[in-house]
C-alpha cells in the first residue's frame, strides 16, 4: 500500500532527513519519503502491517521533532 500523510510542524530540513531515515529502517516498509518543502511523509509498506507501521513512523517522527504530528 502507498499512502501520502500531511506533517504538521515540521520545522527542520535536518530533521526530516533523519526521520526519513528512521522510517526506511522499520521492518515491512518498501519506501518512505519525507518532504520539507511540501511537509508530506509518503509511505509504501506491507498492507497486512500498514497501521502498525504508521504509528511506528509516528513515534519516530515524535522522538525527533516532538511538536511534529502525521495528520492521518
Amino acid at each position: 500500500m502507498r499512502k501520502a500523510f500531511k506533517l504538521q510542524d515540521l520545522d527542520c530540513a535536518n530533521c526530516a532527513a533523519k526521520m526519513e531515515n528512521g522510517i526506511k529502517s522499520i521492518d515491512g516498509v518498501k519506501s518512505a519519503t519525507v518532504s520539507f518543502m511540501t511537509q508530506k511523509l509518503v509511505l509504501e509498506a506491507d498492507d497486512a502491517r500498514f497501521d502498525e507501521i504508521v504509528e511506528e513512523a509516528a513515534r519516530i517522527c515524535k522522538k525527533i521533532e516532538p511538536d511534529c504530528v502525521i495528520v492521518r
